[in-house]
């Protein structure tokens, strides 16, 4: 079934994590986000009290990244990232897993680490997503990854950085549809730039989509173009 443009836009998590984002395009960003009332926007951590500035009083969430996008970092450095986070005024943290450890076997090392991780953000009141980069993942990973998440009461696994070698795919997300034993819920991201690429997620099983196409899926899903959706909004 298809979402209407309202139900489409509260699924996407506006996204800027480009290296050389300007303060301006975060700005737009958030005006954008709270205008099309996307679920949040999605950005580094230092652009976040930008985003609070901009975004207070619209109820739109800010969302950030920790560890990324390799997630090779010490569990306290990421814990430090996640209370900063909060501390500026974010709502969700998208954490990456540590997912070449994962690879190679150390499965309760990653667990500890997702499990402390779940725990804080829970404990500041932040939802919590966590990325294992499928495209470096074996067929066994995944559901491993998906039962560590679970595990650790993950609001969210997470396809893709967008940094990595592929972004979502449809049978990942289907598969750990099938395979979830409870609440968790999935996102997708990495490549999705079409109407069509965010139809065939949410069809597999995403309940949030991370796209830097938000603006343009939207206004395709209501048959009009970015610049007549977003026109006077700036």
């Amino acid at each position: 079934m298809n979402l209407t443009p309202i139900q489409l836009a509260a699924t996407l998590d506006s996204t800027n994590l480009r290296l050389d984002a300007t303060s301006q395009e975060i700005e737009k960003l958030c005006h954008e986000a709270a205008e099309q009332r996307f679920a949040c926007v999605m950005i580094y951590p230092t652009s976040i009290p930008l985003a609070a500035r901009v975004l207070a009083g619209t109820g739109m969430r800010i969302g950030t990244v920790i560890g990324f996008p390799s997630g090779r970092f010490a569990t306290s450095a990421k814990a430090a990232e996640i209370a900063a986070a909060h501390a500026a005024g974010a709502h969700e943290v998208d954490i990456v897993m540590d997912y070449a450890a994962l690879r190679e076997g150390q499965v309760a090392t990653v667990a500890a680490e997702v499990t402390q991780l779940s725990t804080l953000a829970h404990k500041l009141g932040l939802l919590i997503k966590v990325i294992v980069e499928t495209c470096y993942l074996r067929d066994e990973d995944l559901l491993t990854a998906l039962r560590v998440c679970e595990d650790a009461d993950a609001d969210f696994i997470k396809t893709s950085t967008g940094f990595g070698s592929a972004g979502a795919k449809p049978a990942h997300l289907a598969f750990w549809a099938a395979q979830r034993r409870g609440k968790i819920q999935l996102k997708a991201a990495g490549g999705i730039k079409t109407l069509a690429d965010a139809r065939a997620l949410i069809a597999a099983g995403a309940a949030r989509l991370g796209t830097s196409s938000a603006a343009a899926i939207v206004a395709d899903a209501r048959g009009a173009t970015p610049a007549a959706v977003n026109s006077g909004a700036y």
